[in-house]
């Protein structure tokens, strides 16, 4: 029943629609039509009172052609009027309407005189722009059929013509040559009327006067003049030509020829400016009288508004008891159809709704006890492989072993660094995630640098029979200032890939200077190898997590995060990785970063091979705490810390440590966070409260998250993840003892709390 009801009213109300539009749209043709006829007659004013009254009609029942037309028209006649501004808002106007319908033609004349007012603007991007646009319209000429066809076809070489104008203007001459070879086969073959194969030779003038060809410019200008007849289309132009063919003859050395066709330009001109100067009086009368219009028709729209307000109030009341009680009645239906239909929602909704918490419980619950489980899978397996990889290292560098046991321990050192890293890439993954990633910002040695991480691929290069050749460009600065352990990261990492896909190959690490000005420079660090290579398709896939370059990772180790950690590292940089791969020729993945240069480094040029220059202290001056209750761990840091020539002391529980610091004088603290009697937490807070200078750094295997979020509040400097880097590791030693030299020099003049800074190491 109520479906019968709504499609009798939607009927009726559609037939009586229908039969006023059809009315209106005939009316909107005829006042067209006749506005038309007032532009071509000069009645300015009464032209734009009808285009006005059209458009009215056209927006009243979004008749989107007939608003298009009278827009252009209207932004024409205020074109006509060098009102620039309201043409252009009435252009755009039209073509908005003109969005969804097809009129090659409009469009193609919108754009046109679009493009004519920018480029008399001087904003030639947007008149090229618009140029273009015409031309796409217009270009489909061709395809129309009568008048449609004439007009568009005249477009088209009016906006080809005057784009090759704005052209050469420019000085784009070949654009322009190019454009104008477009339409000479139309001029040869007298396709189109005098007056554009004028405009055509114009042009052609323009460019040869251009490239400074003063005959040829000669011979296109002489050939445009009996082609423009003195209509006042063709006035200007032909003023125009007579200008620049004067010119021309000048140049060419024909002084009186030229001085005699100045005079033809001068009679032209003013010929031009006569006819323009009464079409001005004419233009400005109209302009009064249009704004004159423009406010009696505000006037009269607003009183006409109320009194069809008035008319409304009564005729809407009649419609609207009508349509209340057929209203009424569906609605009542309706009403009842939805609440029975909600009430069954709402019980399929409480059910689904609880199935949801359900699961939205388990999986807090899921994700809760991942996160715990790799914080304390990662920490109980810090601790031992600090142990394993540094007593490695130790007996490495022992001189009684035989190649065989240093062939052994190679291969644990190895597979202890492989564990660590991979540990280390999965916490790494999500550190960048979360933006917990902060770039340090120190002195470095940069060939030093880079030597030791070639140094460190020795026994993969050997296992796999590769070579690996580091070339520095001449001028790259010794000393920049970076974040030495996060751009090492990424070298190892690259490098490490191209170990992992090349045998019996050469891998390449090259530097290149790419830009050099006062203490700021450009480097281009690349990694090339002759391996595998990358397959095109997996160009944009290789940076993602648990990417892998080949579907079977049988003969390939790793986790697949590694390319995915450096190109975040990169872009922390403020750079971008690139990828240049050929199947079975080689890869190059190259980045380039701008780095401030170190110029007292440079310039005093020190031999040295600690990992950071001290400030004030020589390493041996310098003495170190170190509560650390491994006795593993103890034997690893004394040893590091020893053959860097600090003096370092040992203590196994926080107690003995808050009393070493209370009794003696040490440069820093190196405080392990998990020790018995007390922990180093309290022992910090503890030496807080007499010693807020000293230099804190908690090392610990916990996660970093876990250690970060405490820090400043417990009175730790900085901390450290064990098993630690050795570059990051005297990095932070470093930056921080520098950091308390600095304070101590304020505090001789006041004393202050330091601010504390902590800075995040993997």
């Amino acid at each position: 029943m109520k479906t019968l009801l709504l499609s009798c009213f939607l009927s009726f109300s559609i037939l009586a629609f229908a039969n006023d539009e059809r009315e209106i749209i005939k009316k909107i043709d005829n006042i067209t039509s006749s506005a038309s006829q007032f532009l071509e007659n000069k009645n300015i004013v009464k032209a734009f009172q009808e285009f006005v009254q059209a458009k009215t009609l056209s927006d009243s029942i979004q008749d989107h052609y007939g608003s298009a037309i009278a827009n252009f028209n209207i932004g024409n006649i205020y074109n006509l009027m060098e009102n620039h501004d309201s043409a252009k808002l009435y252009y755009g106007m039209a073509l908005k309407s003109l969005t969804d319908l097809e009129d090659d033609y409009l469009y193609a004349n919108i754009n046109l005189n679009l493009a004519k007012i920018y480029t008399k603007e001087i904003s030639y991007v947007k008149a090229t722009h618009y140029f273009n646009e015409a031309l796409k319209y217009a270009a489909n000429y061709p395809k129309l059929n009568g008048n449609d066809l004439h007009k568009t076809k005249q477009v088209y070489f009016e906006a080809r013509l005057n784009l090759c104008e704005l052209l050469i203007s420019k000085g784009n001459l070949e654009d322009a040559l190019l454009s104008l070879l477009k339409i000479n086969e139309y001029v040869e073959a007298d396709k189109i009327n005098n007056f554009y194969q004028g405009y055509y030779n114009h042009v052609f003038g323009l460019y040869y006067a251009k490239k400074e060809l003063f005959n040829n410019a000669t011979k296109h200008f002489r050939k445009a003049i009996p082609l423009l007849s003195d209509t006042s289309e063709s006035l200007n132009l032909l003023s125009k030509v007579y200008m620049q063919l004067s010119m021309s003859l000048a140049k060419s050395g024909k002084s009186t020829e030229a001085y005699l066709t100045l005079l033809e330009h001068n009679k032209f001109k003013e010929i031009f400016e006569n006819k323009k100067k009464n079409q001005q009086d004419l233009l400005i009368k109209s302009k009064f009288l249009i704004e004159d219009y423009k406010n009696n028709a505000e006037k009269a729209y607003a009183e006409k508004n109320e009194q069809i307000q008035v008319a409304n109030k009564f005729k809407k009341i009649n419609n609207a008891v009508i349509i209340t009680l057929v209203l009424l009645l569906l609605s009542v239906l309706i009403v009842y159809s939805s609440y029975v239909s909600k009430r069954k929602l709402n019980k399929t909704l409480e059910i689904k709704n609880n199935e949801l918490e359900i699961a939205k419980d388990e999986a807090v619950k899921s994700a809760e006890l991942k996160s715990k489980f790799i914080s304390n899978v990662s920490h109980e397996l810090r601790t031992p492989l600090y142990g394993v990889v540094g007593i490695t290292s130790l007996l490495l560098e022992k001189n009684d072993l035989n190649d065989s046991d240093k062939k052994y321990l190679n291969s644990l050192k190895y597979s202890g660094d492989y564990l660590l890293n991979l540990i280390n890439d999965i916490l790494q993954v999500g550190k960048i995630e979360a933006e917990k990633v902060e770039i340090k910002n120190v002195s470095v040695n940069l060939p030093e640098m880079l030597q030791n991480i070639v140094n460190t691929f020795n026994y993969r290069l050997e296992e796999t029979n590769n070579k690996l050749l580091l070339s520095i460009d001449n001028y790259v600065p010794q000393y920049i200032f970076c974040d030495k352990v996060r751009l090492s990261q990424i070298l190892i990492n690259l490098i490490g890939n191209s170990v992992k896909f090349t045998t019996n190959g050469v891998i390449k690490l090259n530097v290149k200077l790419l830009s050099k000005e006062d203490a700021k420079v450009g480097l281009r660090f690349e990694v090339e190898d002759n391996g595998i290579g990358i397959p095109k398709e997996k160009f944009d896939t290789i940076f993602e997590n648990f990417s892998q370059i080949e579907e079977s990772n049988l003969n390939y180790q790793g986790t697949g995060l590694g390319l995915s950690i450096t190109k975040n590292l990169i872009n922390l940089f403020g750079g971008d990785i690139k990828v240049k791969s050929e199947v079975n020729v080689g890869t190059i993945i190259s980045f380039e970063l701008d780095f401030n240069v170190d110029t007292q480094n440079t310039i005093n040029k020190p031999k040295t091979k600690s990992f950071e220059k001290q400030a004030l202290k020589t390493g041996a001056e310098i003495k170190i705490l170190v509560a650390e209750d491994n006795k593993i761990n103890q034997v690893v840091t004394r040893s590091l810390l020893t053959k860097q020539g600090y003096t370092c002391f040992i203590v196994d529980n926080g107690e003995k440590a808050l009393e070493e610091v209370r009794n003696n004088h040490y440069d820093l603290v190196l405080m392990d966070i998990n020790m018995p009697v007390m922990n180093g937490n309290d022992a910090t807070k503890a030496i807080r409260r007499f010693n807020n200078e000293i230099p804190i750094i908690a090392l610990t295997a916990a996660d970093i998250d876990d250690v970060s979020k405490n820090c400043n509040e417990i009175g730790f400097n900085d901390y450290i993840i064990k098993p630690f880097d050795n570059y990051e590791f005297f990095q932070v030693i470093s930056e921080n003892l520098q950091n308390s030299n600095v304070n101590k020099e304020v505090h001789t003049q006041k004393v202050m709390t330091p601010k504390l800074k902590v800075i995040k190491a993997s």
